[in-house]
This record gives C-alpha cells, structure tokens and sequence, in this order.
C-alpha cells in the first residue's frame, strides 16, 4: 500500500491536519504536533506508527553506542553476551544493522560527557573499546549544540579516532596534542 500524506498547520490554534491517501480511500485526523498528525493517519490504515520519545529531563542524553570496528565484519565477541546480559545503567543492548549495541539515556552535562563516561565503563569492566554513535553521513552538519546532531556527528569522529589512531602507533596523548596544536585552544567556526 502506497501511503500519501499532507499535512498543513492552522495558523491560528497551531493545530496540525494530516490528510493521508492510499488511493482507496482519505482520511483526515488533527493533532497538536506534526508527528503525531502522522502517527494518527498511519495507524487509521493499520500501519505501525513513529512516535519520538519524550524529551529526556536536564542533563541526561539520549544516544546510540556501537561496536563497529574498522576493516572487521561483526563477529560473535563473548563480550557482547556478558555486556547484553547486565548492560549499563541506562541501555538497552541491540543489533543495528548487523553490530552489536547499546541504546542509551544516561546522565551527562553534554552528549560527550556522557558518551565518554559509558565508553569508559565499557572498556573497564569488558575490555572492549566502542567506536560508532550510528552516523552514517559524517559529512553533514549541525550547529546545535553540544547535545545535538552536531555533537554525535563530534562523537562518532572522536571514536573513530581514539579506535583507528591506534592502529597506526598513535596514542590518547598523541590524538590530544593533535587537538591541542590543530584547533589553537579555541575554535572559530567563521575562521575555519
């Protein structure tokens, strides 16, 4: 079935129509908010709706933690069983696209702190080191913010670094000194 669906907004209640079509029949519903516009008019034709979760209270992020290394193929790692029977407060072990991971909402005054936090508890008690945030078009880009799209694209560089620098007879303190020269302190987004 072959779902078509227009939304418009009503400038003055702010509430949303959604008008969804699969050429047998329309059907037209009303929400508060645009996602749930849609979610109401994909279930009136029986489909399994997306809902966001809610936002997450001050200071917690909400994130996805993936074992993908670098020029290996997912493989049944013993830690993987160990992680998924007792995983971290606050994740839930998964498979994504194939690896195996963690979809997280942990405390952390920024997505990085919290990231590195969980990476750090990961490593210690399994001796296994995270490398993925799920991105897959580094190249995009958001500024906003240091919990944002922005800062998981920042994180998933970050892992790819501290797994792949490694492999070439980098260490942490070579990556950070790296940081250090390259960016002068601060960084000016206008001046790069």
């Amino acid at each position: 079935m072959a779902l078509s669906i227009r939304f418009a907004r009503d400038a003055s209640t702010g509430q949303w129509t959604a008008v969804a079509d699969d050429g047998d029949r329309t059907v037209t519903v009303r929400a508060e908010t645009y996602d749930e516009a849609g979610a109401l008019a994909h279930e009136a034709f029986g489909l399994t709706a997306y809902r966001p979760p809610p936002p997450l209270p001050s200071g917690w992020q909400r994130f996805k933690l993936i074992h993908c290394p670098v020029g290996r193929g997912d493989s049944d790692d013993p830690r993987y069983a160990a992680i998924a029977a007792d995983p971290p407060e606050g994740c839930t072990a998964e498979r994504f696209g194939g690896y195996f991971g963690l979809r997280c909402e942990r405390p952390g005054a920024t997505l990085l702190d919290a990231v590195g936090e969980l990476c750090a508890e990961i490593r210690a008690e399994h001796g296994l080191l995270m490398t993925d945030l799920g991105i897959e078009k580094l190249w995009e880009w958001s500024s906003d913010g240091t919990d944002g799209w922005g800062a998981e694209i920042v994180g998933q560089l970050l892992l790819m670094a501290a797994e792949r620098g490694p492999e070439l007879g980098y260490d942490v303190d070579d990556l950070v000194r790296f940081l250090r020269k390259a960016a002068g302190g601060a960084v000016d987004p206008e001046g790069l």
